[in-house]
């Protein structure tokens, strides 16, 4: 009973240091890009509300990522700890064998192993595609962020402006190219190869409309050399037609799981963009990625676990926390490193899916070995 509770314990403070160590790289990472998301409102001209919607279920992307090297540090820190405080001499004292705290660390990285699964397959995705549904279904909120002093801005497809000065909502010296047909409504010219410039003196900006004064319009077909200027003194523009240049596509990793392997059997409307033969390849990277990677996690629980074993010097050169850590980097970092040839040969994909099969009873043998040999040496 006693015993039961202090592994009770044990899993309370290993999964606790876990969720705070990856609560915190999750955060410090999303702020970051956070950051870089601003452009949404900057350069795209959509609302405050979409960009904390679209930052927020970006979080998922990120925490998933963080999961690996989360879990090494709360078990290194945790042995550690425990090492230095002498709990596990209360342990071994009182008749408990290593190879059950050994289960023990195995046991909570299937727990982790499962998490990373459930949010890669599932929630992952899902907060990805609806943080993509919000970009495609919502248009830029308001055409004047997007203005730049003296800079051209290309923020909407086929569409390129600059102005020299901005007050407020007033501009002046204003220069507007259409490639997008999004003005063709303004000339004569309705032909889909035609395009329009606008050229006028100042102006005032009004959420998705513009006013302009005293300039002028130029139509010009792309294969003809005639242009059509009409002057004007006042001009309204209804911008609300332009397209902003945001990815609105669901990428791969914004796709469920089920579509990703219903592409790979041909199950699925090859219409779609992700769903193309070029794409198969990487398709077959994403899905090693959420599946596969994850059984390296059990890996790190049994390296970690060599910190248990008590050597003649305490901690030997090979069995010290520095030299554990070292070594379970590498091997995400290794898992990281060939996962992004998975898809381009089938050798490395294989090697990349054996890899944990194979090292986890190696390494789950070689500890019991070396605890084995432990204790016969101690008795």
């Amino acid at each position: 009973m006693l015993q039961n509770k202090i592994y009770q314990n044990f899993i309370k403070e290993i999964l606790k240091t876990f969720f705070v160590i990856l609560l915190g790289l999750t955060l410090i990472a999303w702020t970051v890009r956070a950051v870089n998301f601003l452009d949404l409102i900057v350069e795209s001209g959509y609302s405050i509300s979409n960009y904390f919607q679209y930052s927020f279920l970006n979080l998922f992307g990120i925490l998933t990522k963080f999961i690996p090297l989360a879990f090494l540090l709360s078990l290194i820190i945790f042995i550690v700890k425990q090492i230095q405080e002498k709990e596990f001499i209360i342990l071994w004292t009182s008749g408990v064998k290593k190879i059950k705290v050994v289960n023990l660390f195995f046991l909570v990285s299937c727990f982790v192993l499962i998490l990373y699964i459930f949010f890669s397959t599932l929630i992952t995705p899902l907060a990805l595609n609806k943080s993509r549904s919000i970009i495609s279904q919502n248009n830029y909120n308001s055409f004047l962020p997007t203005i730049r002093i003296q800079q051209f801005s290309d923020s909407f497809e086929g569409f390129t402006f600059i102005v020299e000065k901005k007050i407020k909502n007033n501009i002046e010296k204003v220069f507007i190219h259409d490639n997008s047909n999004t003005l063709k409504n303004l000339t004569s010219e309705q032909d889909e190869n035609s395009s329009t410039t606008i050229v006028a003196e100042n102006g005032v900006v009004e959420e998705k409309k513009m006013i302009l004064f005293n300039g002028q319009i130029i139509s010009s077909r792309r294969n003809n050399s005639k242009n059509e200027i009409i002057k004007f003194e006042q001009l309204n523009i209804d911008l609300k037609n332009l397209q902003t240049g945001t990815i609105k596509q669901p990428k791969l990793q914004e796709t469920s799981t089920l579509k990703l392997f219903q592409c790979i059997n041909d199950s699925v409307n090859k219409s779609e963009i992700n769903c193309k033969e070029n794409a198969k390849k990487e398709i077959v990277t994403v899905l090693n990625r959420r599946i596969v990677l994850p059984l390296y996690i059990p890996i790190i629980a049994l390296l970690c676990s060599f910190l248990l074993i008590k050597t003649k010097t305490q901690r030997s050169l090979f069995l010290n926390k520095y030299s554990i850590f070292v070594l379970s980097f590498l091997i995400l970092l290794y898992a990281e490193l060939i996962i992004r040839y998975t898809g381009i040969s089938k050798t490395i994909g294989v090697l990349f899916t054996i890899s944990p099969i194979i090292l986890i009873p190696i390494i789950y043998l070689l500890l019991t070995f070396k605890l084995s040999r432990e204790s016969i040496y101690n008795e």
